[in-house]
């Protein structure tokens, strides 16, 4: 379908703009101005795809403010992550379950902490992203919103590349200006932006490809 072709031509932009990803051991935040806009989506669907490469591909979910990903993939949200970085589970083997999707693992959020962002921040956090960085090729973050807390500014020091997801016609320009402009304080650079939801009837001819995918998918039937 034209939607799962975005995904993979999300992810095969990313691998030819960035050739480490090739190699493996590579760390992808992502993260939104704003809630609503899509990042969990995109996450998901992106890990799927590069596992579907033959990717040893792990989603671990950092939102640990409101956590949703093990909803989507119809699993519990404990253990996960907090009991690794509050010292109740340090086999991280434990922690990663393995998906429908082959060479798909997902990490959960765990249980609620009172402090996510000390916890974030934290050596331990530090230590798992390197032990994770050597048992799977590609490793994707979902963060929550940059403009409603500090979680995601905590541990993008520690990323390879950074993914910023917006929705057309309900990020604010604003939020978008003051995001970029608090990565730049931060001196971190945007590997990628992600736009959802456009509007195909204001979309020109030239951004108009469906009729392409449409051709094709008539001629393989």
């Amino acid at each position: 379908s034209p939607i799962s072709e975005s995904y993979r031509t999300l992810r095969t932009n990313l691998i030819y703009r960035f050739s480490d990803l090739v190699t493996g051991g590579q760390t992808i935040l992502f993260s939104s101005p704003g809630p609503g806009e899509g990042k969990t989506t995109t996450i998901a669907n992106l890990s799927i795809t590069f596992a579907n490469l033959g990717k040893k591909t792990l989603l671990v979910d950092t939102d640990l403010r409101k956590p949703v990903i093990h909803n989507v993939f119809n699993e519990k949200q404990s253990p996960g992550l907090t009991d690794y970085l509050m010292g109740n589970e340090l086999d991280v083997d434990k922690l990663a379950n393995d998906t429908d999707t082959k060479n798909l693992s997902l990490m959960t959020s765990g249980s609620v902490p009172p402090f996510p962002s000390e916890l974030l921040g934290s050596p331990e956090m530090e230590t798992l992203i390197q032990e994770l960085k050597t048992k799977w090729d590609v490793i994707l973050f979902d963060l929550p919103p940059l403009m409603a807390v500090t979680d995601a500014y905590v541990i993008l020091k520690h990323m390879d590349h950074f993914v910023l997801v917006l929705r057309s016609g309900v990020t604010e320009k604003g939020a978008l200006k003051r995001c970029l402009a608090y990565l730049r304080m931060s001196e971190i650079n945007e590997t990628g932006v992600v736009i959802n939801q456009i509007d195909k009837s204001k979309a020109s001819k030239d951004e108009q490809f469906d009729y392409y995918q449409e051709y094709y998918g008539i001629e393989e039937e």
